[in-house]
């Protein structure tokens, strides 16, 4: 087994390899096995210590539990579909949705759309600069002039980026529509690939994945596009079979009939794409995943970019569980409801890994533990079930699964209480544009609470050597607190103030 540390140069073949990955159902079902004979002991068999350790170690493992078992269910099959009629190609809308984009990303977004192999298609600027008060709002209008393709500009605003499809939805003819964001450049064969899945008369709408052309830029590109390739790869296609795709809001195709039917792109979450994709499941339309790269847009380029479009993602997610309670809509079938849920707690693991994580930090201050268990007897069942885990995230992925991935996902753990503190309040936050140049500046105030875990361990630490020395105990916290102070460390880095000078434009993309 081997969890890169460092990536060398993929290109969009080398994506296309990766997205189409299967797993082996052995290694699934060893994965299942080892998973449940380490609950059972755990929960079961091994004495309590404290209690209200020990309750927060089972809440933690539970939560695990049902995310690698629904994980594991997902990728037991990832089999592509394929269409009724390959040769089904229905005249197409496509959008462009823009709010102050740049000139030349709008541009080079269109020349790529107009040489698009497809028989029929019309294209629109979805010009929303001026509601989003953009100075340069009228250079949509300039391209669109330029290029010949037609451009919408709203002038009174509402609903985001929903409003401004729901708003062209209105003033649009073709019976398909098609969205990219500004910057998620269509390769030529886009619409060739995507639109013979609406030769079945169900299908509602049909997505394709998020690939980052500048992956390769800097630290936190690269670890935007590990975090996606697990999503876009094996889980992804996954739901195919599943017919639980998720709608993921740009680089997708939609039938509008069915889009109308549903109220159009919901208007009431920030992340309407997610919500939209569960309603139109619920009214029994179907969905389908194309699992290759067929567009190429922009990774976040600094650490303020990335946090804010991770807490849009994270608090437009858990909507589906706080405000439409996705486990009890009655359209939904029990696999639809399953896999939402599965996508939208994703945003509540950060609770359970500042849990575990305090977890060393107690017993370092107090000498406190959840369970009773020999240091020797307890990784002698945890570790064969964490390194086949691992391995089984590195077979899905073609062995791309990085280790940039992993400390990138539990240290967003902040970004999730963030994003779990405004559903419980009530709060609703504004639709954020992403900026896609690098913003420089000192972002550490983003990581305090990481920067105050890794004080604590290192305080706690003494104390405990301190109070028995260097026991086995002892031992085994620090070396689970190493891991969590290795994985935390990054995110402080990524925050800290660039050094080299970078360019002063700054182009915002909405994702």
């Amino acid at each position: 087994m081997r969890i890169r540390l460092f990536n060398s140069k993929k290109t969009p073949k080398d994506q296309k390899r990766f997205l189409n990955t299967t797993t082996p159902k052995g290694l699934v079902i060893l994965n299942v096995v080892l998973l449940l004979t380490y609950f059972i002991l755990l929960a079961f068999f091994f004495p309590i210590g404290n209690k209200v350790l020990f309750g927060l170690l089972i809440a933690g493992e539970v939560f695990h539990l049902w995310q690698l078992l629904t994980f594991l269910y997902t990728i037991w099959n990832t089999k592509g579909i394929t269409p009724p009629d390959p040769n089904f190609h229905p005249p197409v809308d496509i959008y462009v949705t823009v709010a102050g984009e740049p000139k030349e990303i709008i541009e080079e977004t269109i020349v790529a759309i107009k040489a698009m192999e497809y028989p029929e298609f019309k294209v629109y600027i979805l010009n929303d600069g001026y509601v989003a008060h953009r100075d340069n709002w009228q250079e949509a209008e300039m391209v669109a002039q330029t290029h010949g393709v037609e451009v919408i500009t709203r002038k009174v605003g509402g609903g985001a980026k929903a409003g401004n499809i729901n708003n062209a939805l209105r003033q649009t003819d073709n019976p398909f529509i098609v969205i990219f964001d500004a910057d998620h450049v269509p390769h030529p064969d886009f619409l060739l690939k995507m639109m013979p899945h609406f030769s079945d008369p169900k299908m509602a709408f049909v997505q394709s994945p998020q690939y980052y052309k500048n992956y390769y830029l800097n630290e936190v590109t690269r670890g935007a596009w590990e975090q996606q390739e697990l999503f876009f790869g094996p889980i992804c296609r996954g739901k195919n079979r599943l017919n639980a795709v998720t709608m993921c809001g740009t680089n997708m195709a939609i039938r509008k009939e069915m889009l109308l039917e549903v109220g159009g792109m919901c208007e009431e979450s920030i992340a309407e794409d997610f919500a939209t994709g569960m309603f139109l499941h619920e009214h029994g339309f179907k969905s389908a995943y194309v699992g290759e790269v067929l567009a190429e847009g922009l990774a976040p380029e600094d650490f303020l970019s990335y946090y804010k479009q991770q807490f849009r993602w994270a608090r437009g997610g858990l909507d589906l569980i706080f405000k439409y309670n996705v486990l009890f809509r009655k359209g939904l079938t029990l696999t639809q409801r399953i896999q939402y849920l599965a996508s939208a707690s994703f945003y509540v693991s950060g609770l359970i890994i500042i849990m575990n994580a305090l977890i060393p930090v107690v017993f370092f201050f107090t000498g406190l533990v959840p369970v009773v268990v020999a240091t020797m007897l307890l990784a002698l069942i945890f570790l064969p079930y964490i390194f086949v885990t691992l391995y089984t995230l590195q077979g899905s992925t073609n062995f791309s699964y990085t280790f940039r991935s992993l400390a990138f996902s539990m240290s967003s753990f902040s970004i999730h209480l963030e994003a779990l503190w405004s559903v419980i309040t009530g709060h609703k936050p504004k639709f954020e544009i992403t900026s896609k140049k690098k913003l420089t500046g000192n972002f550490l105030y983003l990581v305090k609470i990481h920067i105050v875990y890794i004080v604590l361990i290192a305080a706690g630490l003494i104390v405990a050597v301190h109070r028995e020395g260097v026991s086995a105990s002892v031992m085994a916290n620090m070396a689970w607190a190493l891991l969590n102070t290795v994985i935390f460390t990054q995110f402080i880095y990524l925050a800290l103030p660039e050094q080299t000078p970078q360019p002063k434009e700054t182009i915002e993309v909405a994702v």
